[in-house]
């Protein structure tokens, strides 16, 4: 029976870099299959992206990287230009209301007729 304990533990027999050597080809498929899902879900994530851009024809790996990182890109400039739009949007109002300050402002201090201010505040409320 003594060689039959022998044989169940293995791993006492073996070295620190033979257990390595062994290991390491597990760790590799490990590290492929998790490359090769994320490949796979970036593919069921931008499924509609690719069937636009090449209906009918399989994707390859380096196909779905390079697809993926062509439409982030395209939107992120999206994203860049709609919070340029915003902004430049709230520049305007921000001006807009300055300038109406100090029109009233203006306006108060100055002996203006009250026809005059009157119409003045209406148009700058259109």
């Amino acid at each position: 029976m003594a060689p039959s304990t022998v044989f169940m533990e293995p791993d006492n027999l073996l070295t620190p870099k033979e257990k390595n050597k062994l290991r390491k080809p597990v760790v590799e498929k490990m590290r492929r299959d998790r490359i090769n899902s994320s490949i796979e879900q970036l593919k069921l994530l931008l499924e509609k992206e690719f069937q636009r851009h090449q209906p009918n024809s399989k994707l390859e790996k380096a196909d779905i990287l390079e697809m993926t990182v062509s439409y982030l890109k395209q939107q992120s400039q999206l994203q860049m230009k709609r919070s340029f739009r915003k902004s430049s949007q709230f520049d305007f109002r921000e001006g807009y209301s300055r300038c109406l300050q100090e029109a009233f402002h203006f306006l108060s201090l100055h002996k203006v007729r009250t026809e005059t201010q009157t119409k003045l505040l209406s148009h700058f409320q259109k």
